[in-house]
């Protein structure tokens, strides 16, 4: 009967010990379901104030109150967005630290030499959340009153008008523009849109290009006008400015967007709740009336879609390197 009861007491042992070894596997998958269950920090590596700033607060207070817990947004600009990339890409995939980003967010491997992260392989796309164009602007009282005006100018002039950019869109976009109309237009880059308005208005930089909510004020306003949009289709919010195709010019549709990223290897549970919550603030009026007053449209798509769009533009950047159209540094 001992022997009987030692045999036993060794099989509940050893079964007792392959369930406590059992239970780290279990442990995580009920903090998956339990998630979130502290505050959660969503990492915008850009300067305060900006479209992406805005929006992504915006995003905070609605997923704070239908998630049920703080969702708290940190600025950590510098270096175009990589000092806050960076740390997001080396946090721990639990679903505590998110980050909002523009579609510079890709390009940035082609732009910067030895970047300290992968764009696509250290980071779980969770929602693209919103798309913008970018808009190509000349002072009010400008000679150019069409894409065609200024091409006509600009053959007669090769090297002599020049157009303004503030980043790596804009950036494109104008060497694009020009290579693919077959002129040449004199790219002046400056530090933010702010920098370039004031020669822009009074007339002494002949266009520049800029995103639909810092075209829109000064539209208005009666300082600038504009020619062209960079999407393919026009803008909602000025549809009586031609795209640049219906202008003559193909081959140079920019769109760019804002979208939600996760530190890899998020777990899918996480990932889905998470996108379906930001898809559902977007919907909210408060988001609404934010995206208009960002002259920018709500682009919702699925988690699978918004990934393979990151892929597409991948490719498209490591094309336009080559093709010499994206600035250094």
């Amino acid at each position: 009967m001992l022997k009987a009861s030692g045999a036993v007491s060794r099989r509940t042992l050893l079964a007792g010990g392959a369930a406590l070894l059992a239970l780290p596997a279990i442990r995580p998958a009920a903090a998956q379901g339990n998630w979130p269950n502290k505050p959660v920090r969503i990492v915008v590596p850009y300067a305060p104030g900006g479209g992406t700033d805005v929006t992504t607060r915006a995003i905070a207070e609605a997923l704070t109150g239908s998630l049920g817990q703080g969702f708290v947004v940190e600025n950590r600009a510098g270096a175009n967005g990589i000092v806050g990339s960076e740390g997001v890409a080396r946090s721990p995939a639990d679903g505590y630290t998110l980050m909002v980003v523009t579609s510079t967010h890709v390009m940035t491997k082609y732009i910067t030499p030895q970047l300290p992260f992968d764009p696509l392989k250290d980071f779980t796309p969770i929602a693209m959340t919103a798309r913008y164009p970018l808009v190509l602007m000349t002072a009010a009282n400008s000679p150019y009153n069409s894409v065609a005006d200024l091409l006509k100018a600009a053959k007669g002039r090769p090297g002599g008008i020049s157009q303004g950019t503030s980043d790596a869109q804009s950036s494109y976009t104008a060497n694009t523009f020009a290579k693919q109309a077959g002129v040449e237009i004199t790219e002046i880059p400056y530090r933010g849109s702010g920098a370039y308005l004031a020669e822009l208005s009074g007339g002494h930089l002949p266009v520049a290009w800029g995103s639909t909510a810092t075209a829109m004020p000064l539209m208005a306003s009666g300082t600038i006008k504009v020619l062209a949009v960079s999407a393919p289709e026009r803008s909602s919010f000025m549809p009586e400015v031609p795209t640049l195709k219906e202008a003559g010019v193909n081959g140079a549709d920019f769109t760019g967007w804002f979208g939600m990223f996760a530190p890899a290897k998020l777990p899918d549970a996480i990932a889905d709740k998470l996108h379906n919550a930001v898809i559902a603030a977007m919907e909210t009026p408060v988001l609404t009336q934010r995206l208009k007053n960002l002259a920018v449209d709500a682009a919702p798509m699925t988690r699978s879609a918004f990934a393979s769009l990151l892929v597409e533009e991948d490719r498209r950047w490591q094309q336009a390197d080559k093709d010499g159209l994206l600035p250094k540094g």
